[in-house]
């Protein structure tokens, strides 16, 4: 276990309970923080006491283990790692999906919402994600990365983990103590970056996002890993941004209904915040208001500062002028780089935790703990391509 700035980093091996049980011991602390955390803000949100929360979270357990069984092995193995209960594991897992049912089904208790209960059903999911391929990285490298935007008070819970396992490519990712995926590159050079976009799709129960982002990052070939955003039913709205180390990238805003999709512009770049910009499904037709207002204000700042990453000369500039796109303050203190607003109630305060650049021909991956604003990127001590399930 080591420390790159002020986020902890954690390899893992061997069998998915092994794996879990590995990851368990060594976040532990964090993981008992993360459940602190929740525990304290799902049931000031909810009413609900904690106990109830877990227990009501085993409705996601049945189509988590039919098509993501070893994920859940993992989690097995995390709760006895760590000492958690297997259900607390599993709401820091569908966390996102507990908050979504519970602001789905509010309006339908609470007739009328003042505004801090407006702003409370609004708060699903945040951040930033970009894709740079060819003369838009200034290298004609492929670059893919995000401002990962959640509630402040996790931010202490963040960590790296690399997952070695093989026949499967080995992972590197970003997560929350607790969670088996979020945000990342294999070693097979497939990247993923996510952001929520909110909307309300019926009752049916999907797929949990963590587990599909890390059913990504699990294949070693992009068909399959586009396959598995195309036809999985997400049981909430997110945007995955998938890139390639071939150059290849595609955007996709996935539905409990359907799927729509952004290529690269003519200049290699994809940008993406929290509103759907492909297409307003037509569920939501009429009646559409984006997660996140700020969403409207990220976007053409952040497709501003990086189109200026296609002057650097090297990686190194490419990376600090990455830095500088997803560091703007306009709307401060929302914006692309987002800081608390001391007005916010200390448990729904919202800040970026982190945000990361991925270096697909090179296999660099770059971090910076906190706001890009205050920290630079470092390099982590893993090459993506370390590894079993490289590219030969």
């Amino acid at each position: 276990m080591a420390h790159a700035g002020r986020i902890r980093l954690l390899e893992v091996s061997g069998s998915p309970r092994e794996r879990g049980r590995q990851y368990g011991e060594g976040a532990r602390d964090l993981i008992v923080e993360a459940i602190g955390y929740y525990s304290e803000a799902l049931v000031a949100q909810t009413g609900m006491s904690w106990h109830r929360i877990t227990d009501s979270v085993s409705q996601w357990l049945p189509i988590s283990e039919r098509l993501a069984p070893h994920l859940v092995e993992e989690m097995r193995g995390i709760a006895e790692g760590s000492g958690a209960r297997f259900a607390e594991i599993l709401a820091l897992n569908v966390r996102g999906e507990f908050v979504y049912d519970h602001q789905a089904a509010s309006p339908a208790t609470v007739p009328e919402l003042d505004e801090e209960q407006e702003e409370e059903r609004d708060a699903v999911d945040g951040c930033t994600s970009f894709f740079l391929t060819g003369a838009a990285s200034g290298t004609g490298h492929t670059l893919l990365g995000q401002n990962w935007d959640w509630r402040t008070l996790t931010a202490g819970t963040t960590l790296v983990l690399r997952v070695v396992q093989d026949p499967l490519p080995t992972i590197v990712m970003q997560v929350e103590a607790g969670q088996v995926g979020r945000h990342g590159a294999n070693s097979a050079g497939i990247a993923l970056n996510a952001n929520g976009l909110g909307g309300s799709f019926g009752n049916e129960i999907g797929l949990p996002q963590t587990l599909i982002r890390r059913l990504v990052l699990d294949h070693r070939d992009l068909a399959s890993a586009l396959k598995t955003l195309v036809k999985t039913r997400p049981h909430i709205a997110s945007n995955a941004l998938l890139g390639h180390r071939s150059g290849f990238g595609i955007d996709l805003e996935t539905t409990p209904h359907g799927v729509d999709w952004i290529y690269p512009d003519e200049y290699g770049v994809i940008a993406h915040t929290n509103h759907f910009q492909a297409s307003v499904p037509p569920q939501l037709a009429g009646r559409y208001r984006p997660v996140s207002a700020d969403s409207l204000l990220r976007l053409p700042r952040v497709r501003a500062g990086l189109a200026r990453v296609a002057e650097a000369r090297d990686a190194e500039e490419s990376a600090s002028l990455v830095r500088a796109a997803v560091s703007d303050h306009l709307g401060h203190p929302e914006g692309v780089c987002t800081h608390p607003n001391p007005d916010s109630p200390r448990l729904k305060q919202w800040s970026t935790l982190l945000s990361n650049c991925v270096d697909l021909t090179s296999g660099e991956y770059r971090l910076a703990a906190g706001h890009p604003c205050e920290t630079d990127y470092e390099l982590l001590p893993w090459n993506v391509y370390d590894g079993p399930g490289s590219p030969d």
